[in-house]
Formats: C-alpha cells, structure tokens, sequence
C-alpha cells in the first residue's frame, strides 16, 4: 500500500485488490463497468488475468485500486498464488444465478488464508440483474457473510449498481485497519448543513439562537451542534459576547477607579504622631 509521498501523483493512496472466483460468474463484467482508469498494466501480465484500474473518492482522499482479475480455471491457480502475494484487500464473487459459483467460495477462501493470511474480504453477489433466474437466496448469502465477518453486497454491472461502494467499502476497511485514516481526520469534508450551522454558531450566543427567525426544529438543531462541536461556550455561559458592550463595561470601570476618594490613615496611625526633630 502506497500513501501520500510526491506532489506530482494524482491519489493518496494507491490499493491492490484481487477478484477471485469460479469462471464465468461475470469478474470481468465488473472490471468493464469501471469507466474510468487504464485496462493496461504497467508491469505485463500473462493470460488468465486481466487488470484495471480505477480512482475513487474516500472522505475527501483520492484512492486508486489495481484492480486484478484472477481466473477461475484450475490451471491458473499458480498465477492466483503468486498474484495473491501483496494485495491489500480479496472480492470474492459469485453468481447469484449460478449455485455451483456460490458453494465454491470456500474453496477460494481456503487459498486466501493459504497465500493470503488475514487480508480483508468482501462478498459480492453478481449479476443482479438477472434476479428472475436466482438460485441463491439474499438471506443466505447474507448469513454466510455475517460467519466469515465480512461485508456483503450484491451488484449489477449492466447497471451500474453497487460496484463502486463495495470497492468504497472494501477501501475503507483496509484503510482503518493500516490505520491510514488518522492522515485525513483533519481534512474532513463538511457537509452544507454542517457549514452553515457553524458559521451561524460561531456568531450568535446560544441563548439567542431561539430568537432567530427560523423554524423551532432548526433551532433547535442548531444549539445540539453548537454543544456537541464546543461551539460558543463562553456565551452559552453567559460571557460578554458584543464588542461594545465589553468596551462599555471598561469604560465604567474606569470612571468608578477615577470617582474613588483616596482612603484617609486611621485615627490612631503613628504616621500622624511622628514629627521631624
């Protein structure tokens, strides 16, 4: 996994994620439905696997993902192994049109955690699209998923449909486990609502924010996000927050300093008493 190291890349982070299957459960449909990257790697690759790559956006950081299509034919599995080395994240796929495909996936796992120990997964059902024809059922495969802890989607190509959030999700799973997300907690993106809600805090004290005239569920949102962000606590506990008003307030103590009589000694002070010889 490379991170942010030179100015001149176009990504922050740049993932290797390995498709494995059963032939003809449609991996390659997958990496078509990508429009954007390259189809071409840049270090060859010889047949039995094709390659992709793409760009995708994570919490405001650019990803890409070396995206490899290992087949599924027996005689390929020398290829599997050796690709299987070094990648950050495994899509396992299957046909939800296609049981056979679907009770393979142990076999797959088993040469995962052979070459490939403890490496982040995810289950993709494909081809929903051809829902009409399903031989293996939603509920199932999302209990099979929930056993190996993994996440579990099922996805259309031909429309485009769940493709690039499970590569998001997978992503983000490698990313929290190398620990990589603390590089871009303080470049959070903030959301519309979010931005005018603090720029509205930042200015009105938060005993003023029921006067504003907007809705009462507004308001109160408001002052949920002031509290929950540490927004306007010295105004929420009653701090002076005009300007004026605290100019105002140093002026009158000035004028009670000047008004002040100077204290006159006791009665009795033996500073009265001393005279000069």
């Amino acid at each position: 996994m490379s991170a942010i190291g030179s100015p001149v890349r176009a990504y922050d982070f740049l993932l290797k994620f390995l498709l494995v299957g059963d032939s003809d459960v449609g991996k390659g449909e997958i990496l078509a439905s990508l429009q954007d990257g390259t189809v071409e790697s840049p270090y060859g690759h010889p047949a039995g696997i094709d390659y992709k790559t793409t760009t995708i956006l994570l919490d405001g950081r650019r990803v890409k993902l070396q995206l490899w299509d290992t087949s599924g034919q027996g005689r390929f599995c020398t290829i599997f192994r050796s690709y299987s080395r070094g990648a950050q994240g495994v899509i396992l796929v299957y046909d939800i049109a296609n049981r056979w495909s679907f009770d393979g996936i142990d076999r797959w796992i088993k040469e995962i955690d052979e070459h490939a120990p403890g490496v982040p997964k995810i289950l993709v059902g494909n081809r929903l699209h051809l829902a009409f024809k399903r031989q293996v059922p939603t509920e199932q495969a999302r209990g099979y998923a929930e056993r190996l802890g993994v996440t579990f989607f099922e996805v259309s190509p031909l429309c485009n449909f769940n493709i690039t959030e499970s590569f998001t999700e997978l992503a983000r799973t490698v990313l929290l486990r190398h620990g990589m997300d603390r590089l871009w907690r303080p470049s959070k993106v903030l959301s519309l609502q979010d931005l005018c809600c603090r720029a509205i805090v930042s200015c009105t004290p938060v005993h003023l924010v029921d006067k504003l005239p907007l809705p009462v569920a507004l308001r109160r949102h408001l002052k949920s996000f002031s509290m929950a962000n540490g927004l306007n606590a010295r105004m929420m506990h009653g701090g002076s927050y005009s300007l004026t008003a605290g100019s105002s307030h140093r002026r009158s103590l000035r004028k009670a300093k000047a008004s002040r009589t100077p204290h006159s000694p006791p009665k009795h002070c033996a500073r009265n008493s001393c005279k000069i010889s």
